[in-house]
């Protein structure tokens, strides 16, 4: 396997060619922070919570799915990235029911802990939030949409580590949601309440 050095960060950093950037910066000690990425599962890079800035590159790009090459210089927390991520975590909060302190996640929460250090206040984007509801027709899993940013993890998990295929994103636009087919609640979907 062919390695090579690259910058982030202002630091030299050891890669091998099927590195991505953020397996480089996790070997470099350099934290990018993610919501839908979960290592050979779900690698979309639809979040767009990672995405960093390349010299010479005139858009940012998705740190969880874009393979290093030599020369590349990169930063993880320049002011258009951080301003970046800050949107994309507002636009998620702006649909998001907020009840953090009632929520068993509470203070346990990648969301929470992304939204305080990117110091997500206020909300800059107020509107129509779409129509939300609970599914507890499982016995093992109570499904609140309320809470859901979309990331697709549940769905990949499903997938590949279950090979269930119980749910997947349904409908497009403002009205995507996670569900099971034909709208019916887990209890009559092919789910095998595995909790993960």
């Amino acid at each position: 396997m062919k390695k090579f050095e690259i910058i982030i960060d202002q630091q030299k950093v050891k890669v091998d060619e099927n590195d991505t950037i953020l397996s480089a910066a996790k070997k470099a000690g350099i934290i990018i922070p993610t919501l839908c990425f979960l290592k050979d599962v779900n690698e979309p890079g639809g979040c767009r919570v990672c995405v960093v800035e390349i010299e010479g590159v005139r858009n940012l790009v998705t740190s969880c799915n874009y393979h290093v090459r030599p020369n590349l210089n990169i930063k993880t927390s320049s002011p258009k990235v951080l301003a970046a991520r800050k949107t994309t975590v507002e636009l998620l909060l702006s649909n998001h029911n907020k009840n953090c302190l009632s929520c068993n996640k509470n203070l346990n929460c990648t969301l929470q802990r992304l939204s305080k250090t990117l110091g997500c206040n206020e909300s800059r984007f107020e509107g129509k939030m779409s129509t939300h509801s609970i599914d507890n027709s499982s016995e093992s899993i109570v499904r609140d949409e309320s809470k859901c940013i979309l990331c697709g993890r549940c769905v990949a998990v499903c997938a590949v580590r279950q090979a269930c295929h119980a749910i997947s994103k349904v409908g497009r636009g403002f009205e995507t949601q996670i569900g099971c087919a034909f709208e019916k609640g887990l209890k009559e979907s092919t789910c095998v309440g595995c909790g993960q």
